[in-house]
């Protein structure tokens, strides 16, 4: 079974949030998939990725930029054409969790929908025997993990 956090963004936007993920996930040697959901959030997440800080970036691939041998994948789609063992998903994005080590579920406090839809991917998990935990941001913007 796999891991699954779900972070519960109420103080970043995900533009902030999810590089800082991701060089966590990077720098302890993951290799990692991002879905969103849709092709115009990957291009967007890919812009992001080479500007988010001007003395650094991430390198990164995506069916219409990169092979698939970058570290990171972006996608819209449920694939994992760079091996990774972590999954991102973000804005609703679905997939098939159990073939990854973790998965990541970042999703928007701000909006009663996606805080729903996170809510039945919980259940859903949950029964399939996966390993849940809820993180959120603390005062400080770092994360915590809840009960």
């Amino acid at each position: 079974m796999s891991e699954v956090r779900f972070y519960h963004l109420q103080r970043q936007r995900l533009e902030d949030a999810l590089p800082a993920l991701l060089e966590k996930a990077r720098d302890r040697g993951h290799r990692i998939v991002v879905q969103a959901g849709s092709p115009e959030r990957v291009k967007a997440l890919d812009a992001l990725l080479w500007t988010y800080r001007p003395e650094s970036f991430l390198a990164h691939g995506s069916a219409s930029a990169s092979a698939p041998e970058q570290p990171i994948w972006l996608t819209a789609d449920e694939e994992n054409p760079n091996a990774a063992d972590v999954l991102i998903l973000v804005d609703g994005a679905s997939a098939e969790v159990a073939p990854y080590k973790l998965c990541c579920e970042l999703f928007d406090g701000q909006d009663e929908d996606a805080v729903a839809a996170a809510r039945q991917r919980w259940s859903e998990y949950k029964t399939a025997g996966h390993a849940i935990t809820y993180w959120q941001q603390s005062e400080r913007g770092g994360w915590e993990k809840r009960a």
